[in-house]
Parts: structure tokens; sequence; C-alpha cells
């Protein structure tokens, strides 16, 4: 079950990404298709576990990338922002991501031991298409505006 904090409504742009879920006595199968459930061609799939308590994730935008978030196991809660509305999330359903598109802040923490989770993204690695401070992120949106 994904839990949004706060008002419930994601900023726009982003929203959730529900995968198909098989569940019978053997227990429960989800997965992803490219071509129907992530909006992006799929350049990069990485994935994070083993955060130690009380450390975060991301803290980041991406200047041209979009990923796509999924909690594969645990929980965490991701914050999403657009410089104009932050809405807090907690992820903890395996068939469900968020598709957080370029240009959007994104940081996770409250991470639950033996969480992992997935990410799917539209681009390869490139450190010069990361926004890596809040201050940054916000100096930014001022000059495209």
């Amino acid at each position: 079950m994904i839990e949004k904090a706060d008002s419930g409504v994601l900023p726009e742009g982003c929203r959730l990404v529900r995968l198909p879920m098989m569940k019978d006595r053997r227990g429960c199968l989800s997965f992803l298709q490219a071509s129907s459930d992530i909006p992006f061609r799929i350049e990069r799939v990485f994935w994070i576990w083993g955060v130690p308590e009380g450390q975060k994730r991301g803290g980041h935008a991406h200047r041209t990338c979009s990923e796509v978030v999924f909690p594969v196991t645990g929980a965490f809660t991701m914050y999403v922002d657009d410089r104009t509305q932050r809405t807090e999330v907690r992820m903890d359903d395996p068939s469900c991501g968020i598709l957080i598109p370029a240009g959007m802040w994104c940081e996770l923490s409250d991470f639950k031991t033996g969480t992992a989770c997935v990410v799917v993204a539209s681009h390869p690695y490139d450190a010069d298409g990361y926004i890596n401070t809040y201050e940054d992120y916000l100096k930014e949106g001022e000059v495209t505006k």
C-alpha cells in the first residue's frame, strides 16, 4: 500500500506507476514491461539496499533523466518537490512505484531495515546531469522562469 502523508497530490509530472501483480498460494509476482508500464525507454537500472538507519538517498534532481522508483522489499519515505509543492509518500508496495520526471527534486529516507528498491532510468549515468543541493535546485528554477 502506498500512503501519501500530506494532501495526497503528487507534483505535476509525477504519477504512480502500478504494475501487474499475480497472487496465488505460492506467493506474489510483479513484472514490468518497458513498452507498456514505463513511459520512457529504459537506459539504466540500479538498486539501493543496505541503507544504514538514519541515512538518506537521492537528495538531488536530474536535469534530463526521468526515473521510476519501486520498493522491492521493506519501506522508505520518498519526498518529491517541484519548487512549489513538496509531497511525502511512504513507499511499501512492490507493485507500485513513482515516476519522477526530469527537473523534480527527490529524496528517500526513513528506510526500514532490510529495504531494497529498484530504479529504472531514462538515461545512462551522467554526473553533470545532477543538481546536488536544494539551494542550487531553487536557483536553477529561477533562471528557467
